[in-house]
């Protein structure tokens, strides 16, 4: 891996990154949508949605229907993703290990997620990630503006305290990207997955990986 920078602090993103949630939660989110009555091909919904907060998707899905969604949409919408959840998801490939990597070498680390606390809460722990990560788990739920503004990543930053020119973003979605720069972070674009656009991540200043063990390899070598 051609990549020379010793962070102070390494934050990562939680799905995509350390959970393999992505194509099990777009489907659902498909499914929903398409009871509101806007249909969305998986595909596309994939690209309009990942990275961006639940609020983001029902601003958007709203001003393009012209109407309100059902009032108890973003539970509705929680609510599913947590049952497909439970029918099986994994941990991606090499974030254990990436983990315990940067745990040996004494370089903190924490996890900043456009979900909620309670969906990271139940997807590290269904994963088994959670015990090394429940305490340094960071949520848009705690700032005003959510990715690709960077308040979620300088929060992040400023409880760890370290500074954000030290740090070291791990990110697979492009509006996550464009938050670690926008923080001032540097930014390693993760696209393990086939449907992230890496030409994408690279385009928006990230150094990509396409395998974990990249960065595994890279902490415990270090």
């Amino acid at each position: 891996m051609a990549f020379s920078f010793s962070p102070s602090l390494v934050i990562f993103d939680c799905d995509g990154v350390l959970v393999d949630t992505e194509p099990v939660a777009n489907r659902a989110l498909v499914r929903v949508l398409a009871e509101e009555g806007f249909p969305i091909a998986y595909e596309e919904c994939r690209r309009l949605f990942v990275g961006r907060t639940m609020d983001a998707v029902k601003a958007h899905v709203e001003t393009s229907l012209g109407r309100a969604l059902r009032e108890d949409w973003p539970s509705h919408i929680r609510d599913e993703t947590l049952k497909a959840f439970e029918r099986g998801i994994e941990a991606v490939a090499g974030a254990e290990e990436t983990l315990r990597a940067l745990a040996a070498r004494g370089t903190p680390y924490c996890v900043a997620s456009s979900g909620r606390f309670e969906k990271m809460r139940f997807t590290l722990g269904r994963t088994g990630l959670l015990p090394l990560v429940e305490d340094v788990l960071f949520s848009t739920e705690e700032v005003r503006h959510g990715k690709p503004a960077p308040d979620l990543f300088l929060h992040a930053a400023a409880r760890m305290g370290h500074a954000p020119g030290d740090c070291l973003v791990i990110e697979d979605s492009v509006p996550g990207v464009q938050a670690g720069v926008a923080a001032g972070m540097t930014v390693i674009g993760y696209a393990g997955d086939p449907m992230t656009d890496a030409a994408a991540l690279k385009s928006e200043g990230a150094h990509v990986i396409r395998d974990m063990s990249a960065l595994s390899d890279l902490f415990a070598g270090s």
